[in-house]
């Protein structure tokens, strides 16, 4: 988590290592993160496209870090292969059985909008 309140927590009084300066950038990275959060939040109230700015500075500190560590990727490789096969276990899962009774559809961050929407 970023530490905003310590003016100090950025010096360094020497170079870093390729390992540290790794460990910031990921600091960096949450960061971003965090106000591409902060920024949708604050665009879906005012109809604001802030947010795109930073998911981009998220993106280039992401660059950076596949750069400087070269097993990173494998890493986001794996994370992404474990998604997509629980992706397919659960579509899968949602396909009903010849005869069954078909299941209510799932309930989603989109169908509870929807739902406050409706009112309902």
């Amino acid at each position: 988590m970023p530490e905003f309140v310590n003016p100090f927590s950025g010096l360094v009084p020497r170079m870093m290592t390729k390992a540290e300066l790794i460990r910031a950038l990921r600091l960096n990275l949450a960061a971003e993160l965090e106000a591409v959060h902060l920024y949708v939040a604050h665009a879906e109230a005012a109809e604001d496209e802030l947010a795109n700015e930073e998911r981009q500075h998220a993106g280039e500190f992401l660059e950076v870090i596949r750069r400087l560590a070269p097993d990173e990727q494998q890493f986001l490789d794996v994370g992404r292969q474990e998604v997509e096969a629980m992706a397919a276990r659960l579509a899968g899962a949602a396909t009903p059985t010849a005869g069954a009774p078909a299941a209510e559809p799932a309930t989603t961050v989109g169908s509870l909008r929807e739902s406050a929407k409706e009112g309902t």
